[in-house]
């Protein structure tokens, strides 16, 4: 059971690191463009399809990195099984048509919780940077 809990606190510390690392590169370039925005549509339009990208990218890895623990303690037949075992726990789409040995089973709903938080944070990211663009847009507006 010791093993367990290390290993779930392991991968969700993990998963943590990975994903404010990410958004830490993600704020930059959303920060310039809203410090001297292009309001222009297709710029701002270019800035968040750049920015969806980079969080599909940020979930791609923390996704990996479960699949990897998964495929190296031989929870799963194959690494192909363990990423999609991990993409459709930590995606909370669960289709249980593969499940983790018994011994490892409770990691399921602990990638699951921690899919949730990470989707979270990256939403509160996306509602921060249209905030940002949005008021960049409005304040430029009203000095017209």
């Amino acid at each position: 059971m010791l093993k367990l809990i290390l290993a779930a606190w392991s991968l969700v510390a993990g998963t943590v690191i990975v994903h404010a690392t990410g958004l830490v590169i993600a704020v930059g370039p959303i920060v310039c463009a809203a410090a001297q925005p292009d309001l222009r549509f297709w710029p701002m339009t270019w800035l968040v399809i750049r920015t969806v990208w980079w969080l599909i990218v940020i979930h791609m890895l923390e996704i990996a990195l479960w699949a990897l623990f998964f495929w190296w303690q031989k929870c799963l037949p194959d690494a192909e099984s363990s990423f999609y075992f991990a993409g459709v726990t930590y995606a909370t789409v669960g289709y249980g048509d593969l499940v983790l040995p018994k011994d490892w089973r409770l990691l399921g709903p602990v990638e699951g919780l921690t899919g949730i938080l990470m989707c979270g944070l990256s939403t509160g990211l996306f509602f921060a940077m249209a905030s940002r663009l949005y008021s960049a847009r409005a304040n430029t507006a009203t000095r017209e």
